[in-house]
C-alpha cells in the first residue's frame, strides 16, 4: 500500500472516531479519541526532530550546487529572477485566496484547536526583525529553534562554499549530500508512523469539533486549489505569450504528458525526462536552454509549493488563534520564500518545510501534522502547478536566448 494511501486511510478514520464520538458523545469512544492524542504528540515531536537539520542541509546543498553566482551566466541569473519572482507571487497569492477563503471555514474547528488564548506573540518593527536576521551565533539559533537567521547563515555559508576552489567546493558538497540523504532516510521513517500520527491527531480534534473541522479542511484544499489555478492562468499562461511569444494552445497541448506525470508521481525530478521531451519534440525548444532550464527548475522550481505554504500559514494561524499582522506576515513570506527553492524532494517535503515561516509568525508546529493528513490532493496539485511553471520559464527563456551562447556550460 503506498504511503499517501495510508495516511489518506488514517486520516479518514481519525475522523470517523472523532465525528462519531462528537454526535453520539459516547464516554467511551470520546474517552478513546482523547486517549490517543498523545500518540499524535509524539509524531509531531518526531517530525520536529528532523526539521532544523534537514532544512539547513537542503538549503546548503542546492545554493551550494549552483556553483559561483558570476559564472551562471545571464541565462541563469534571468531563470533564477523568473523562479523567484514567480514564487513570491505564488506566497502572497496563497496567503490571499486562503484569506478570501475562511469564511467558508468553521470557527468551531478555531475554538476546539486553540487549548487557550494564543501565547503573547509581539512581533519586531522593521529595524529589529531584520538585524535579528542575522545571527550573532547560528549554533545558539539552531538550539532556540530560531529557523529564519539559520536560513540566513546557512545560504551565505552555501554562496561562499559555491565559489570556493572545485576540490574544496567538492569536499564540503559531499558532505552536505551526505548529510542530507541520511536525513531524508530518517524523514522517510518518520512518515511511516504517518498513518498512525495523523489518525491520533485527526481524532481528539474531531471529536471537539464534529463537522467544523472537515468543512475548514475542505476551505482549505478548496483555497490552495484555487490559488494554484489563479497562479497557472494569471501567471504562467500570460508570460507564455507575453514573453515567449508563443500561442497558449499550443502550450498547453505540448505540456499534457508532463503534466500527467507529475499529477500522478506529486515529484518534479521524476517529470524531468517528460519535460525535456515536451520542450524538444513538441515545444520545439533550443536544446541548450531547455536542457538547463528545466533540470535547474527541477531543484529549484516550487513555485507552486511556495502557494501552497502560504495557504497553510494563513490557515494554521487562524486554526489556533494566532494574529498575523503586517510584521508577522512579512516574515512568513520571507520564510517561505527562501525555503520554497530547496525543498526537499521527500514525500510531503512541502509540509515539513512549513516549519520557518509557522515559527515566524508564532504558529504551532502541531499543525504540520494535520496539514500532513489531507496532503496527497494539494501535492498532486502543486507539483503539476511546478511543472507547468518550469516549462514555461523555459519558453520564456528560450524566446529571450535561443540560438545564443548565453548558456553556462555544464563542464
Amino acid at each position: 500500500m503506498k504511503l499517501y494511501m495510508a495516511v489518506a486511510i488514517g486520516l479518514v478514520g481519525g475522523l470517523l472516531l472523532g465525528l462519531v464520538a462528537a454526535l453520539t458523545q459516547s464516554p467511551l469512544l470520546l474517552g478513546l479519541a482523547e486517549g490517543i492524542e498523545p500518540i499524535g504528540t509524539a509524531f509531531v515531536s518526531l517530525l520536529k526532530m528532523v526539521v532544523i537539520p534537514l532544512v539547513a542541509a537542503v538549503i546548503f546543498v542546492g545554493v551550494a550546487s549552483l556553483g559561483d553566482l558570476k559564472r551562471l551566466g545571464q541565462i541563469g541569473v534571468l531563470t533564477l529572477l523568473f523562479f523567484a519572482a514567480t514564487s513570491a507571487i505564488g506566497v502572497l497569492l496563497g496567503m490571499g485566496v486562503m484569506q478570501l477563503m475562511l469564511p467558508l471555514a468553521n470557527e468551531a474547528a478555531a475554538q476546539a484547536v486553540a487549548s487557550g488564548p494564543p501565547e503573547p506573540h509581539t512581533p519586531p518593527g522593521l529595524v529589529d526583525f531584520l538585524l535579528s536576521l542575522i545571527p550573532e551565533n547560528p549554533f545558539r539559533a539552531a538550539a532556540d529553534g530560531a529557523l529564519l537567521p539559520l536560513i540566513v547563515f546557512t545560504v551565505l555559508f552555501a554562496a561562499a562554499t559555491g565559489a570556493l576552489a572545485e576540490r574544496e567546493r567538492d569536499l564540503l558538497l559531499t558532505l552536505g549530500d551526505a548529510v542530507t540523504a541520511a536525513l531524508i532516510k530518517l524523514v522517510h521513517w518518520i512518515l511511516w508512523l504517518a498513518p498512525i500520527g495523523v489518525f491520533a491527531l485527526a481524532a481528539p480534534v474531531t471529536a471537539r469539533a464534529g463537522w467544523a473541522m472537515l468543512m475548514s479542511l475542505g476551505a482549505f484544499i478548496l483555497a490552495v486549489l484555487v490559488g494554484l489555478t489563479l497562479l497557472v492562468a494569471a501567471v504562467y499562461l500570460p508570460a507564455v505569450r507575453l514573453l515567449g511569444g508563443m500561442p497558449i494552445s499550443t502550450f498547453l497541448k505540448a505540456i499534457v504528458n508532463p503534466l500527467i506525470i507529475a499529477a500522478s508521481t506529486s515529484s518534479t525530478a521524476a517529470t524531468v525526462p517528460a519535460m525535456l521531451e515536451a520542450a524538444h519534440e513538441e515545444l520545439h525548444l533550443s536544446r541548450s536552454v531547455a536542457s538547463f532550464v528545466i533540470p535547474l527548475g527541477a531543484g529549484i522550481g516550487r513555485m507552486g509549493t511556495a502557494l501552497f505554504q502560504g495557504a497553510a500559514v494563513v490557515f494554521l494561524a487562524w486554526l489556533f488563534g494566532v494574529p498575523l499582522p503586517a510584521a508577522s506576515v512579512s516574515g512568513a513570506v520571507m520564510a517561505t520564500f527562501m525555503v520554497s527553492f530547496t525543498v526537499a524532494g521527500i514525500p510531503a517535503g512541502g509540509v515539513v518545510s512549513l516549519a520557518p515561516a509557522l515559527d515566524t509568525v508564532g504558529v504551532p508546529l502541531d499543525g504540520l501534522g494535520i496539514i500532513l493528513g489531507v496532503d496527497r490532493i494539494p501535492d498532486m496539485a502543486r507539483t503539476t502547478t511546478n511543472v507547468a511553471g518550469i516549462l514555461a520559464a523555459a519558453v520564456v527563456m528560450d524566446r529571450m536566448f535561443g540560438g545564443t551562447d548565453a548558456v553556462p556550460s555544464h563542464g
